[in-house]
Formats: structure tokens, C-alpha cells, sequence
């Protein structure tokens, strides 16, 4: 299948990264400092900050590993970060307050949540590094994403309640759905020719996620998270109860973070099973990013200050790592 050989060759490229002189790092942001954090996976140390950009939201790593970009709330500007010097080369204004960020499959664009409203999608053309329209949304924007297929770009809306999706050649909307609630973080699952089949949609107050059927755009099911263990106590989560989810490389497994119950959840897929419940140590589970193998997990950690790294096939989280203060969003990109 044409997936299955894509995220073979990665597999195999990830693993000769190093003598080919790039590196896979994860991107760690600190909504409440001035700096960026970059984990190297091999060691689970420290080994990169990027300094200087006041709250910090998402961040997004160019395909060809020479940028950075980072969403910067307190300039309200998309900040351009060398890959190799971690500076801040460029800082391009939005049209709003941002939140988070993607970029296109070919790094000619880069997608930019506005959360102030009216909100909208900005797209900055990173070849003149200018910020060249604003795409209109039903509601102001939490996160975008771009799908597996590079085709379509996809915005979550939580005052809207909505997910807004575009053609990412005309950059035109093509079409929305109404989820009920505010819509939180979104990953997606494929079919064998490469193109989406689901969208998982985590929502404002509920523990789980949607399952959104992607050709005919229709909601398909609820999934709530599992009950906690006897024993087991509800952790103040601070925010949404679920926050943060990811689809492994070879499209088997869904991880799914709980706030609440501080564990990162597995599900098989495509019957999505829960299949695995890593117990979580750091507190907050804000988010999670996954190794480009899908063999590990980075679970962000906004009360405890630290990233939890969890071990896919055993579900066991195996150390945590200092970053900044309150981490929020992070990514997994490869720099030259």
C-alpha cells in the first residue's frame, strides 16, 4: 500500500539521519516565557533554545529543516527562526492574536490560527515571507492542520464551535461542520491511497474525541476516554479535560492525551480499541507530539513545568524532561 511504503521509507530515513548530518528534534514551546526548547529523542536531553519570543504558542519545522516558525502572542506576529543559529531571522504581523500553526507539505506556506476575532486562517508565503491573506472561518481559530495528503488545510474553532476545511491550492473553503462544542486539538487517520479518511476532533468538556468521516463530512461517533482505576483521583486539569492527540506513523495506533485523568490513552485502529494507559507522572498533559518511527511519545506538561516521554508499545512513560515554564504545544521536525 502507498502509505504503508511511505512510512516504511521514513522509518529507514529517520534512522540514517544522523550520518546524513540532520537531526529529529522536538519542539517544545513555553507559553508563559520567552524561550523555546529543542529535545534531542536519541538522548531525551535538552540540546537547543531559541530565545526572545514572549509567549509562545505553536511551532512548525520547515520540510527542508532550515526553519523554525513560531506563533508569538505577544507581538501577534509569526516569528522565522534559523535552524541552524536558533535566532530569530524575521517576525511577520498577523492579522490578529495567534494561537497555533502547520505548514504545507512542500513548506511554501505556513498556516496561522487567529484566535482574536473575527479570527481566520493567515497564510504566510515563506519563499517573500509575507503575510498574504486571511482565509474566513466560522469562528475565530484554536489550531490548523494540514492533512496527511497535503491537500487540505483544516481549522478547529472553539467559540465556533467548528471545523473549517480548505482547498490548500485555491486556498478557498470547501467545506465546515458544526460539532456542538468548541473544537480543540484534531489528528487524522488514512486510507491506503494516502488520502484522509477520519478526522478525530477533541472537544471543549469532553474526556475523549469525535470521529468525523472526512469524504462525507459527517460526525460517525463520540469516544469517551477510559473511567480511571479504583483508587485513582481526577487531577485539576486547568483547562479542556482532553488536549492533545496523534496518529503514528504506520496509521495503527491513535494516542489520545486526558487532562483530567493524566494519562496518555492508545487506541487501535482503525477499530479503535483502547488498547494501552500510560500513567503520567509530570501533570497537565497539554499535548503530544510522536517520534517520526511512532515508537515514542512527547506528552507537554503545563503544571509540572516538564515533557513526559512515553514508550508506545509498553505505555509506560520512562523519564521527564525540565523544559520552560508551562508547556503547552510542541512538534517533531528534522533540522539540517
Amino acid at each position: 500500500m502507498k502509505h504503508t511504503a511511505i512510512a516504511a521509507a521514513l522509518v529507514v530515513s529517520t534512522l540514517s539521519l544522523q550520518a546524513a548530518g540532520k537531526r529529529v528534534v522536538i519542539v517544545q514551546t513555553n507559553s508563559a516565557g520567552d524561550n523555546v526548547h529543542l529535545i534531542d529523542p536519541a538522548t531525551n536531553k535538552v540540546v537547543g533554545v531559541i530565545n526572545g519570543i514572549e509567549v509562545n504558542h505553536g511551532a512548525a519545522v520547515a520540510p527542508d529543516g532550515t526553519r523554525i516558525y513560531v506563533s508569538n502572542e505577544a507581538d501577534s506576529t509569526l516569528d522565522v527562526v534559523d535552524g541552524k543559529s536558533l535566532k530569530v531571522t524575521n517576525k511577520i504581523k498577523l492579522s490578529g492574536h495567534p494561537n497555533n500553526i502547520s505548514v504545507a507539505k512542500d513548506g511554501r506556506r505556513v498556516y496561522v490560527g487567529i484566535i482574536q476575532a473575527p479570527g481566520g486562517v493567515d497564510v504566510i508565503d515563506t519563499v517573500a515571507l509575507k503575510n498574504v491573506k486571511t482565509m474566513p472561518t466560522h469562528g475565530s481559530i484554536h489550531n490548523t492542520y494540514v492533512t496527511p495528503d497535503g491537500k487540505y488545510v483544516v481549522a478547529g474553532s472553539i467559540a465556533g464551535k467548528t471545523v473549517n476545511v480548505f482547498d490548500a491550492k485555491t486556498e478557498e473553503p470547501v467545506w465546515y461542520l458544526d460539532m456542538g462544542l468548541g473544537v480543540r486539538p484534531m489528528t487524522f487517520s488514512w486510507n491506503p491511497d494516502g488520502s484522509t479518511k477520519w478526522l478525530f476532533v477533541q472537544l471543549t468538556d469532553f474526556n475523549g474525541f469525535a470521529v468525523v468521516d472526512f469524504a462525507t463530512h459527517k460526525e460517525l461517533k463520540r469516544i469517551d476516554n477510559p473511567p480511571l482505576p479504583a483508587g485513582k483521583k481526577e487531577v485539576p486539569e486547568g483547562s479542556d479535560p482532553s488536549h492533545g492527540m496523534a496518529v503514528t506513523a504506520d496509521g495503527k495506533t491513535l494516542v489520545v492525551c486526558s487532562r483530567i485523568n493524566n494519562y496518555l490513552y492508545s487506541y487501535s485502529l482503525p477499530d479503535l480499541k483502547n488498547i494501552g494507559a500510560a500513567e503520567l507522572t509530570g501533570k497537565g498533559a497539554g499535548w503530544v507530539t510522536l517520534t517520526p518511527d511512532g515508537r515514542t511519545a512527547y506528552v507537554a506538561n503545563p503544571v509540572t513545568n516538564d515533557v513526559s516521554v512515553v514508550d508506545i508499545k509498553t505505555m509506560k512513560e520512562t523519564t521527564r524532561i525540565p523544559v520552560g515554564y508551562v508547556p503547552k504545544r510542541n512538534t517533531t521536525g528534522i533540522l539540517q
